[in-house]
């Protein structure tokens, strides 16, 4: 309810007109677009989780899914989550997260470059603080986002990986980590981002990343 309040208050008649916002689900090229794009127009880049810079400030009372992962004692206790607990966890965090993102972008709007933002903020709260031509949605396929979720040299997906390879039993608990992925990138999921109302790229791996952000840079009016 505190979350819901703070947002409401933050968001009320604000637009970001020099943000652009790539959201979507994993695996979908995201974080190479927001690259690509900011080098190209010297841009400011908010890469993936950039909210991070924030959290060792937060107050646990107040943000406890953001603030879990910094007090946790056990990464263990992580992964061996069920699916819904994490599910709900991710939720959780999505809503903390958007409060430190529009923080972020507050000041960094106070310059007059274009910002890149890969995000995590809610299709229902980039409405309120954007528009079509700046909002864009990127997907992979359902099973291409579960099953190749640690196929890149992400540090933070790396690091998980390898305490799953450390369990006792790692198939059992990468099995069990898979049905958490497959909660966070479910048909529903996948399906509001389709039926957003925003702009979609579908990841296509016949397409250039130059082909790609060519796409993105039409929707976005950009060119």
């Amino acid at each position: 309810m505190i979350i819901e309040r703070t947002l409401k208050n933050m968001i009320e008649n604000k637009k970001f007109t020099n943000v652009y916002f790539v959201n979507g689900n994993a695996y979908a090229g995201k974080s190479t677009l927001v690259k690509y794009l900011a080098n190209k127009y010297n841009a400011i880049l908010c890469e993936e989780n950039y909210h991070n810079q924030l959290v060792n400030q937060l107050d646990a009372k107040e943000y406890p899914n953001l603030t879990y992962t910094r007090d946790l004692d056990d990464w263990s206790k992580f992964i061996r989550r069920k699916p819904s607990e994490y599910n709900e966890w991710i939720e959780g965090c999505n809503k903390e997260c958007t409060i430190l993102e529009i923080k972020i972008l507050e000041e960094l709007c106070k310059t007059d470059k274009i910002i890149f933002v890969d995000t995590n903020i809610s299709l229902e709260k980039l409405k309120e603080i954007s528009d079509i031509n700046h909002v864009l949605i990127m997907l992979e396929d359902i099973d291409v986002s579960v099953n190749r979720f640690f196929d890149r040299p992400d540090k933070d997906k790396q690091f998980l990986y390898q305490l799953l390879l450390r369990e006792s039993n790692p198939t059992q608990a990468i099995n069990n980590f898979k049905e958490c992925l497959k909660l966070i990138n479910s048909e529903k999921k996948y399906n509001e981002f389709l039926n957003s109302g925003f702009n979609v790229i579908k990841k296509d791996n016949n397409r250039t990343i130059e082909e790609t952000c060519l796409i993105a840079e039409r929707f976005f009016k950009l060119i």
